[in-house]
């Protein structure tokens, strides 16, 4: 009795999740075919009693992202995340989803803007969601990110950044656009190993012991060049060293982190 309880408990929930999906994937299509319709013509806008003229050119074509936002999930599994990004209550998505055993899961068109940046910057951005493509990974911010995930991941990147072209810079963590706000992905994520792929920067290593720093460097003005948004500095400060200097996370610069602010606005020079 005890068994065929639990039976149908499960066949239930596989049930119930494969209605919501339905029920998601007939919204999905609805409101892609709304947006759709809305590009084909241009509604003339009036401005102080004046109508705008209206000449369709026919040079265009739909905006690429430019950015890749890499998350964690903080939940317990895949099929957790997908419901969250299923449910409309949520109000929150991201493009991609990569499970501890390696599974992409695609949710949005890359040409959509997804929902999974919230109130972010970096640099002059400030509507991150409109630039870029979300992929999060399957982990709930207290482990460590497996191989299959990480080479997923990669192999994810290697895709996007060639079709979309988007610079090595511009792949970054959930924490850089939010400081005090987020902390996603957490000090587990293997940032250097991401950057010796070629994707995202990483700093010399090799000239990080026998730097001497001049007087005048300003690691708050390196923060900025990076991306960082300095108003709230010492939040700013514990998101680049989540992302950078993850075995000695605080909210204050050592000596070991103005160095490695000079190398990678060196590397950022550079290019």
């Amino acid at each position: 009795m005890k068994y065929l309880k639990t039976l149908f408990i499960f066949l239930l929930l596989v049930s119930c999740s494969k209605d919501l999906y339905k029920v998601s994937k007939t919204a999905y299509k609805k409101q892609a075919k709304t947006l759709g319709k809305s590009l084909r013509y241009i509604q003339p806008d009036t401005i102080h009693n004046k109508t705008v003229n209206v000449i369709e050119s026919q040079n265009f074509s739909l905006r690429k992202p430019n950015f890749i936002v890499i998350h964690h999930t903080e939940q317990n599994s895949c099929e957790q995340t997908y419901k969250t990004f299923a449910l409309k209550r949520t109000q929150v998505s991201s493009h991609y989803v990569i499970c501890d055993d390696g599974t992409i899961t695609q949710m949005l068109n890359d040409l959509l803007r997804g929902w999974h940046a919230g109130n972010s910057n970096w640099g002059h951005v400030s509507d991150i969601n409109s630039v870029s493509l979300g992929i999060e990974l399957d982990n709930d911010g207290e482990e460590a990110f497996s191989y299959a995930q990480i080479n997923s991941l990669i192999w994810l990147l290697e895709d996007l950044t060639k079709k979309y072209k988007i610079p090595k810079e511009n792949i970054i963590g959930h924490a850089d656009i939010a400081p005090g706000r987020k902390v996603d992905p957490s000090a587990f994520f293997p940032w250097k190993t991401l950057a010796q792929s070629g994707y995202g920067i990483w700093y010399n290593e090799e000239e990080l012991q026998d730097l001497e720093l001049s007087d005048d460097f300003n690691a708050i003005r390196a923060l900025k060049l990076i991306g960082y948004n300095t108003t709230n500095l010492e939040s700013a400060i514990y998101s680049f060293k989540l992302h950078f200097n993850s075995e000695a996370v605080s909210k204050k610069l050592t000596e070991k982190d103005k160095k490695i602010l000079f190398l990678l606005e060196k590397e950022i020079l550079k290019d």
